[in-house]
């Protein structure tokens, strides 16, 4: 990963570095609780960035913001600097290449978990999840005694807005395939708009998960339930992005597909060894 020599730059990790306005990373939290980080990939999202980070800051001062770029050719990265010196409530990643949406969010709720953040929220960068629903998933885990509160399109009363019947085939029929395979009971296997306790974070040993895309939400939830967290749906809307080119692909699908199968076999004994070693 590369490091930068910009101003207020704290080294968290061999080749990364994170960048806030005090200088401090994003280890300078809140002293107010609840104390919540929101972590947002991102990839050529120049467009979104700004606007987006502005709706997650104005959903309260127990937010704040830490943007995961993988080297975005188009500058984000760059904006995401800018924003970082304006505003001590975001911090910035920089990573080299892009690598995948799993490893992106690992580096996060790594850095999260480092920061000593209570509540770790993971949300696209492309406004399809909306910064006002931050609050009812953290609620749901602050307030109401969930581990995990998931953004679910499938629950009673989500949904999706501007997306064509054939994706939405695709998203539930890959939410009942993972289900039925794994034998989970969520609606919305997929989503990656969720909250989770620091505490789920540490247990789950997310430094050890290998999938990438849609694969590695599919993982994180099927490692949350075997660990017997309580995990609770909370119904959104997910709208379709407006600006900027869409990061699906068939390589994601496909690595979806097969590694659903690998994990029902896999993911116990990745469990069972880093309970061993913590």
């Amino acid at each position: 990963m590369r490091r930068s020599p910009a101003r207020g730059m704290n080294t968290v990790g061999a080749g990364s570095h994170v960048r806030s306005a005090r200088g401090t990373g994003i280890a300078a939290v809140d002293v107010r609780s609840p104390r919540a980080l929101v972590i947002v990939p991102t990839y050529n999202e120049r467009e979104n960035l700004p606007s987006l980070a502005a709706e997650i800051l104005a959903q309260g001062e127990a937010f704040h913001l830490l943007i995961v770029d993988d080297g975005s050719p188009d500058g984000t990265g760059q904006i995401a600097d800018h924003l970082a010196v304006d505003e001590p409530r975001v911090s910035v990643l920089h990573r080299p290449l892009k690598a995948g949406l799993g490893p992106a969010y690992i580096a996060g709720l790594t850095e999260g978990l480092s920061g000593g953040f209570d509540y770790l929220l993971t949300m696209d960068a492309d406004h399809s999840h909306s910064p006002a629903d931050l609050g009812r998933l953290l609620a749901t885990v602050h307030d109401r005694g969930a581990d995990v509160a998931l953004g679910s399109r499938w629950a009673r009363g989500g949904g999706t807005a501007g997306w064509p019947l054939p994706r939405r085939i695709l998203s539930r029929a890959g939410s009942f395939y993972a289900r039925v395979i794994l034998g989970l009971s969520l609606h919305d296997v997929t989503g990656g708009f969720r909250c989770l306790r620091r505490s789920v974070v540490e247990a789950l040993d997310v430094g050890s998960i290998r999938s990438s895309g849609y694969a590695f939400l599919i993982e994180l939830n099927y490692r949350a339930a075997l660990q017997g967290f309580k995990i609770v749906e909370v119904p959104i809307v997910f709208t379709e992005r407006v600006m900027g080119t869409s990061k699906m692909s068939g390589r994601i699908v496909v690595e979806a597909v097969y590694r659903v199968p690998v994990l029902r076999f896999t993911t116990r004994r990745a469990l069972a060894r880093a309970a061993v070693l913590r």
